[in-house]
């Protein structure tokens, strides 16, 4: 074997050794320096362009590695890193011939879209996000990062931490929601999970956070299209997950496919060098996403080999899928377009990465075959899943205490999503495996073996039109049944007869949402619809279990529907968690992190809104003229951020601060009292908002500042204290300074955001 040593000197060994963990003291950063720097000295121009080269993998047989393109490709020094290759023996057999085959033995990143889970799926990010759980959140990157890195993944394309408030926008189901700070504690809390204790051990992977920046505002919800928006909102708004993670020690940053101020976000110089490395102080390296160099001349700008040098030049270190940097920046090199200054910067970084990872040390660390199969779906890995899957169900309503159901007598489980394996783990679920995982039809019945009897039919198919249906199952997930959907009403409607209650599967299918899943219209597809109405219509109880991806249109559900449970897509534990909840093994205590508007023309519907000079009176539900409002429609959303029912109820009382005025170098204290006043123990999930009444700038109506999930039995009351300093009313002002001027606040405590009770004070 080819040792990676030999191609430096014994004092580089000694280096190597300790970069099995991030540098973290000077010493170690200047250990580091100086490997880095010698090998650089070594490397031919190929070589350091090969370095900043990603191109995707392809499918490699074990045995056959170096005769497949990668291979050939890694084995000429020109490739840096793969992506999505899945199996620790192939991945040795890649890093293999990197570490061998080459000159330099420069071994590769090799990275794959673990989005919310490996093998063990975890709920899609939005639905992780309702847990309102950073703990849970943390365990669930942390399960992902010991399964994919048992695999010979080191580099998981995650977290995803756009805010978006546009459902429209099918990626809407990879984010946290529509708010900054929660958004920025699961940034955090994801890259604590991935990374673990400073990337030393094998079970710990680097984080890339994307897309950087503002990917979730994209013009009309469409994928890959424009953002255009003010700094101050960029600033206040929608920056703020991005820096949480960097300052959470992110290795990585995914630039984005959209413009930002004209400029296409891969070479756009204020956004990645300016803010992210002068601003933020990020030392990791910059990743495009995937070919998003090559669409540069597409949004009308300059051709590959200028977009390259741009590129470059604007701080992107490596080029994903558009072969624009091993393929042109020599040439761009000869004609004086970019300097050897510029190719060694972004060289050093990727050079870095792999050295933080330990690679350099121990080029097969993460290839441990015996790992891959000890380590991977583990029945504690798919326990953690299925308790955070039931705690990010969001329950809408319960009518008359509809839920949870008696394990008793017969349920009718009707509807397209109650017998589809396939759908349960919801979009980019790279790594899954749905042979291992149930049907809801199969977790209800497992749930009620001995006690109750599971009536099954399938009721109609996702749309009546087959087209629509197939745009929802690119990849593979056909679940549509060939007989008429009067054929599959009919069989519904006789199984509903013979049942005492009818649980109504629906929504949409796992890739209604993601990437390139894009939607106009929110509400509840045809022909479940008119499933649901036939099934109302027997007048025995309802209880829709809604599947999907975004916050969909229920205003019709919600008027007619005795109880609504919101379950996402719950990952691959999703049936068994379901059936907890319906079945009352499990209180729900999801609460939304994305309002769900009455209508489309809603959309952007958010709670963190500006006012306006003339805002509608709110204890006025009719149209006000000359006001800021909807002839035809409220101005609130349905349901609210911070939105989630329980089987029990929760009364807030006592909302009190120590003082009413907080000093610039001081804090008070804001505590309220919380009651668990029904007859079931469970988690209420408190929130604290805050509204500055007069900046120097126009200031949201509330922005969420402090948040608690607590647990009470029945009867006990907690008071939820929350201290509030100077630093917690900060924002960018009009110059871009981060500041908290003095004047009049408002405190605010609730279990949602719009049921609050409000105390004043003063910023001195």
């Amino acid at each position: 074997m080819k040792n990676i040593v030999a191609i430096t000197s014994s004092l580089l060994l000694s280096a190597s050794v300790a970069s099995a963990a991030i540098p973290s003291t000077p010493a170690e950063k200047e250990k580091m320096d100086k490997f880095i720097s010698e090998l650089m000295s070594r490397m031919t121009l190929d070589e350091k362009l090969g370095q900043l080269n990603l191109p995707p993998s392809d499918d490699i047989v074990t045995g056959q590695t170096i005769n497949s393109n990668i291979g050939a490709a890694v084995a000429a020094g020109q490739v840096g890193g793969t992506f999505n290759i899945k199996g620790a023996a192939k991945i040795r057999d890649l890093q293999k011939i990197a570490v061998e085959n080459t000159r330099l033995g420069i071994p590769l990143l090799f990275g794959m879209d673990v989005i919310h889970g490996y093998e063990t799926i975890f709920p899609i990010p939005l639905g992780l996000s309702c847990t309102w759980d950073m703990a849970a959140v943390e365990q669930s990157a942390r399960i992902a990062a010991k399964e994919m890195s048992a695999a010979g993944v080191c580099w998981t394309f995650s977290p995803m931490v756009d805010i978006s408030r546009d459902p429209r926008w099918g990626r809407m189901s990879e984010g946290s929601g529509e708010d900054p700070y929660l958004g920025s504690e699961v940034a955090r809390a994801m890259v604590r999970g991935y990374q673990g204790d400073n990337l030393k051990n094998n079970d710990e992977v680097m984080a890339c956070v994307k897309h950087f920046a503002l990917y979730g505002a994209s013009e009309s919800g469409r994928d890959y299209n424009t953002v255009d928006m003010s700094r101050g909102r960029m600033y206040n708004e929608y920056f703020a997950p991005y820096k949480a993670a960097v300052d959470a020690g992110a290795g990585s940053v995914m630039s984005s496919f959209n413009l930002v101020d004209g400029i296409p976000a891969t070479e756009n110089k204020w956004l990645l060098d300016d803010v992210l490395r002068r601003q933020w102080n990020f030392d990791g390296f910059v990743v495009t996403d995937y070919g998003s160099i090559g669409e540069v001349a597409v949004h009308g700008l300059e051709n590959l080999p200028d977009a390259s040098v741009r590129s470059l030049k604007a701080g992107t270190d490596m080029d994903m899928c558009s072969f624009g940097f091993i393929g042109t920046l020599k040439q761009s090199l000869d004609e004086g377009k970019v300097s050897m200054a510029d190719i060694d910067k972004a060289v050093r970084r990727v050079l870095e990465a792999k050295y933080r990872l330990g690679l350099f040390d121990n080029p097969y660390k993460y290839n441990d075959v015996a790992r891959e199969k000890r380590d991977i779906y583990t029945a504690e890995n798919r326990a953690a899943a299925r308790a955070i899957a039931a705690k990010s169900f969001v329950l809408l309503k319960n009518e008359d205490e509809v839920l949870p159901l008696a394990k008793k007598g017969k349920i009718a489980l009707i509807g397209p999503m109650a017998n589809s394996a396939v759908n349960m783990p919801g979009t980019w679920s790279v790594a899954a495996d749905a042979k291992k995982y149930k049907s809801l039809r199969q977790g209800f019945e497992d749930a009620l073996k001995g006690k109750a009897e599971v009536l099954y039919a399938k009721g109609s198919n996702l749309y009546e039109d087959a087209a629509l249906e197939a745009a929802c199952e690119v990849f593979g997930h056909d679940m549509r049944d060939p007989r008429s959907e009067q054929e599959l009403l009919d069989e519904a409607l006789r199984v509903a007869a013979d049942a005492d209650v009818i649980v109504a599967a629906m929504g949409e299918a796992s890739e209604s949402s993601g990437e390139s899943s894009s939607k106009t219209d929110l509400t509840l597809p045809d022909t479940q619809r008119r499933l649901l109405e036939a099934l109302l219509a027997t007048g025995k109880p309802v209880v829709m279990v809604n599947f999907s991806g975004r916050p969909t249109v229920m205003t019709w559900e919600s008027e007619n529907v005795p109880a609504i449970l919101n379950v996402w897509f719950g990952g691959s534990e999703a049936a068994d968690a379901i059936a907890d909840v319906v079945f009352g093994d499990v209180n729900p205590s999801g609460k939304l992190t994305a309002s769900m508007p009455y209508n489309v023309g809603q959309v952007p519907v958010y709670y963190n809104h500006f006012n306006t000079g003339r805002p509608k009176d709110p204890n006025d539900p009719s149209f006000q003229k000359y006001r800021s409002n909807y002839i035809d429609s409220p101005n609130e959303p349905l349901y609210p951020f911070g939105y989630g029912l329980s089987y029990t109820d929760f009364g807030y009382s006592d909302l009190r601060l120590d003082s009413s005025e907080l000093a610039a170098d001081g804090a008070i204290t804001a505590s309220v009292v919380v009651t668990n006043t029904g007859k079931r123990a469970g988690d209420e999930v408190v929130q604290f908002y805050i509204r500055d009444l007069q900046g120097s700038v126009a200031r949201p109506v509330k922005e969420l500042k402090h948040f608690e999930r607590i647990t009470l039995a029945p009867g006990e009351s907690r008071t939820v204290e929350f201290r509030i300093t100077p630093e917690d009313l900060k924002f960018y002002n009009y110059d871009l300074e981060f500041v908290a001027e003095p004047g009049e606040f408002q405190i605010m405590a609730g279990p949602d955001s719009r049921r609050l009770l409000t105390q004043p004070f003063t910023l001195k």
